[in-house]
């Protein structure tokens, strides 16, 4: 009976900024049917797309300082798709060509800018940008769509590893600081667009581990509701295990509203219920107080255990506790509240049982035997 001490579970973490970012870019190419989950990977393509069109202002103005326009015009290029690729996304709301067209700019470019300056080195590593790609595809189209997007990124590296020697001759002479400068920034620029990407899926797999926690936790409290706390465990260890126990000693009381068929004709249904509720959870406290088993509530009917999942000595005694407190909140209820004819019976019997869990579906934690039987016909008598 230890579900009412359970902790509220707790929700799901705190919406971070940068989700919420993805969720507005999300906005400029998202249709009313996408979900949630669409939304954000839109999103995060959206903003690794603006993010990369802006860093491309460093290289275009480095290379076009230093007198090579054709390299500084490849990031120019990729500026105006993503310029373009906006304004029709925004118009059409086709986010899958946009997507098709980023990622096949994200493998392409680079190689071509690597191509244009020279190689690995002139290049400070350029084509570390094409890795965009395969994260790019993990996260928009999934795993196994995304393995010809990494097949083609090995394809292109390996590939201008072993074509290097037929570059131009006279590669980019850059200063070495500048060339420095560039792969920091190579490097560190493909950290952060693959930090966003990825920042997609730790995002939702946060949010899946939580909302699994919160389910978890509910469904452990409602099975602790109708399984006592060793049973619910042994069917949780052992699917399809049969339960079933038979105790020498154990004390069975049976509880019943005196009058109470009768009055209900003339009760409204919600105030039935709101009387019964209050009734029976209180007696709800007053058998955890006493680390009694519930069996269960049949109508107006209540019915108690002691001695049993777990075997105690005293499990009479605290029986006869729980009745004579039953006995005096029932007459608290007749005397304060708005029901005088408030009566109950009660009862008792200390004898053998067997107790075990029936059926696969709205099963119950139930108990049988000729003490079941004599605790009955002393209440009704």
């Amino acid at each position: 009976m230890g579900a009412d001490t359970q902790t509220e579970p707790t929700g799901p973490p705190h919406k971070g900024a940068l989700v919420a970012l993805m969720e507005r870019l999300a906005e400029i190419g998202a249709s009313p049917e996408d979900s949630r989950d669409e939304r954000l990977r839109e999103g995060a393509l959206i903003l690794a797309a603006s993010a990369i069109a802006l860093l491309s202002f460093v290289w275009i103005i480095t290379y076009g300082a230093y007198g090579h326009y054709v390299s500084a015009a490849i990031p120019a290029v990729y500026q105006v798709l993503t310029l373009g690729g906006l304004i029709v996304l925004a118009r059409t709301k086709r986010f899958d060509i946009f997507r098709s067209c980023q990622l096949a700019a994200f493998i392409c470019l680079p190689a071509l800018l690597q191509v244009s300056l020279g190689g690995f080195v002139p290049s400070s590593g350029v084509v570390l940008w094409s890795t965009v790609t395969p994260l790019a595809a993990l996260a928009m189209i999934g795993l196994r769509r995304s393995l010809p997007w990494l097949v083609a990124f090995i394809a292109i590296v390996v590939g201008l590893a072993a074509l290097e020697a037929w570059f131009p001759v006279d590669p980019a002479l850059l200063p070495s600081g500048v060339i420095l400068a560039l792969f920091v920034l190579n490097i560190t620029g493909t950290m952060l667009g693959g930090f966003v990407l990825l920042g997609y899926f730790v995002h939702q797999s946060e949010l899946a581990r939580a909302a699994l926690a919160v389910e978890q936790e509910r469904s452990e409290r409602l099975l602790l509701n109708v399984l006592p706390g060793p049973i619910a465990e042994q069917l949780k260890e052992h699917e399809g295990l049969v339960i079933a126990e038979h105790y020498e000693a154990a004390t069975v009381l049976f509880a019943d509203l005196v009058g109470f068929t009768q009055h209900t004709a003339t009760m409204r249904a919600e105030d039935l219920v709101r009387m019964l509720d209050r009734i029976f959870s209180a007696f709800d406290a007053i058998v955890d107080a006493e680390g009694l088993e519930k069996i269960k509530t049949i109508g107006d009917a209540y019915m108690v255990a002691g001695g049993l999942p777990a075997p105690r000595a005293d499990h009479a005694e605290a029986v006869a506790r729980v009745a004579l407190a039953m006995l005096r909140q029932v007459a608290a209820f007749a005397t304060h509240g708005e029901h005088p004819w408030l009566q109950i019976r009660i009862g008792i019997d200390t004898g053998p049982v067997v107790a075990g869990v029936i059926g696969q579906r709205k099963f119950i934690y139930d108990i049988w035997g000729d003490t079941v039987n004599t605790a009955s016909r002393m209440e009704s008598h």
